[in-house]
């Protein structure tokens, strides 16, 4: 679901009172009647009541409604937006025809790829392109989705965009979204007793090394890297470790804090901090205290932070959908659907959780991206809805500037997801700047994208 599960952090749920116990040793039966008794007294009583209420009561049905209402509120209690959590199974298990699947330090991603000639099938990940009548870019395109989202936000848009490049699109879920296997990173912590740690599958390392793997899988020297919302801090960070890698940027609502003030202050309040490291002052930009990290990773480990979870997931998750689109009428079931299937694999609790520790300790431990825009030199586009609720255009307009050379498209009447919501102005405007940016003539890409 579109929205960040910082709401964790910020959402405390009342505590009730609890009510008295009476002490074991005191019993409210008299002496000469007992329990056995008690109960098949209440028992025929009871059918005694609802028998009378049947004859002289309009409300014939009244026991029966209890228990109907008391089973339906057992089944809410079971469900999480509306899915059963009775019968969650393996992530694989919930697999489409077209789905793929491969490790990447021990996690299963699931990942989907879509070929320029949609009459053709991708098997066995044989990406030999043959002649074809549709200009080809030569630059496949990998996708990166939103936090609570997956490979499922990218259904409209993975056809039109291989066609309109003539190359390979591929999405992958990310860990603990989608499909992809929900790893235990706390089994594993300090495993061999080195004092090397596996990397974390939940960390922003893991999924800028899971996409240069699929630039990999593809056989591309380079790619153009698009992501949405939390989907663009994982591109821009994978153009920082690799930007020989990327040939271009493209950045879909993107849930990248944009600075408020100018490249020039910055560098001059880094060149004050610098003088004052130098002069044996306090550097602020230390790791957190180990208490602290341990804190915070026993809290979202717990019992109740997979309560709260839930919790959060079946009151917010499908209102959050809504709230993302400018014209909530037009979401399907089929939509609403696709967000909330990885709700039953199993275990989907537990990696929200440690995605979202995950988060909290990369942004403890790396100084933000804001300090870096300057320095991106490939061709940027960045897509905004001019009434995105979750990722305000305005953020989109001030990231433009923070990024030399930039392109800023803003689709009217649009929320939060542009390539669901508005589809073909979101691949006009791919469209426009691929021309732009590649020099690819309007007469090649004008049938691609119809």
């Amino acid at each position: 679901m579109p929205f960040s599960l910082h709401h964790l952090l910020c959402l405390s749920p009342l505590l009730s009172q609890p009510n008295p116990i009476r002490p074991r040793h005191q019993s409210i039966l008299p002496a000469n009647i007992s329990k056995t008794s008690l109960h098949f007294s209440f028992h025929e009583n009871f059918k005694f009541l609802a028998k009378a209420a049947s004859i002289s009561s309009p409300g014939a049905d009244y026991p029966e409604q209890l228990v109907d209402d008391a089973q339906r509120k057992q089944r809410r209690r079971r469900s999480v937006a509306g899915v059963d959590q009775e019968d969650l199974v393996d992530p694989e298990k919930l697999a489409d025809p077209d789905s793929f699947f491969c490790e990447f330090n021990g996690v299963q991603i699931h990942h989907k790829i879509c070929h320029h000639e949609a009459e053709e099938e991708v098997k066995e990940h044989s990406f030999q392109v043959t002649g074809s009548g549709v200009a080809r870019l030569g630059l496949p395109i990998i996708l990166l989705h939103g936090f609570g989202a997956s490979v499922f936000s990218w259904d409209r848009a993975m056809k039109p965009l291989a066609r309109l490049t003539g190359s390979k699109v591929l999405a992958f879920d990310r860990p603990a979204f989608g499909l992809t296997s929900r790893a235990s990173y706390l089994g594993q912590q300090g495993v061999g007793g080195g004092d090397a740690w596996p990397l974390n599958p939940y960390s922003m390392a893991f999924s800028v090394l899971a996409t240069l793997s699929f630039m990999d899988l593809l056989g591309a020297r380079k790619a153009i890297l698009m992501g949405h919302s939390a989907g663009c801090l994982v591109a821009v960070n994978t153009y920082f470790e690799a930007p020989e890698k990327v040939a271009a940027l493209i950045l879909v609502a993107p849930a990248i804090v944009a600075p408020l003030i100018s490249q020039k202050v910055v560098k001059e309040n880094e060149m004050e901090k610098a003088s004052k490291k130098e002069d044996g002052e306090l550097n602020l930009n230390v790791h957190q205290h180990p208490f602290v990290r341990i804190w915070k990773a026993l809290l979202l480990r717990s019992a109740f932070a997979v309560m709260l979870v839930r919790m959060i997931m079946d009151k917010f998750g499908i209102l959050a959908i809504r709230n993302a689109w400018f014209d909530a009428s037009q979401i399907t079931d089929h939509v609403i659907q696709g967000y909330t299937k990885p709700l039953r694999s199993k275990g989907w609790e537990m990696a929200l959780l440690e995605y979202t520790l995950a988060m909290l300790t990369d942004s403890a431990s790396k100084p933000p991206l804001t300090k870096r825009l300057a320095e991106i030199s490939c061709p940027v586009l960045i897509i905004t809805g001019d009434t995105d609720r979750l990722v305000p255009s305005w953020n989109a307009e001030r990231l433009s500037r923070a990024i030399p050379g930039s392109t800023l498209e803003v689709i009217k009447n649009c929320g939060h997801l542009p390539h669901e919501e508005k589809v073909e102005e979101f691949l006009l405007a791919v469209e426009r700047f691929l021309q732009k940016a590649f020099g690819v003539s309007n007469r090649q890409f004008s049938p691609a994208a119809a």
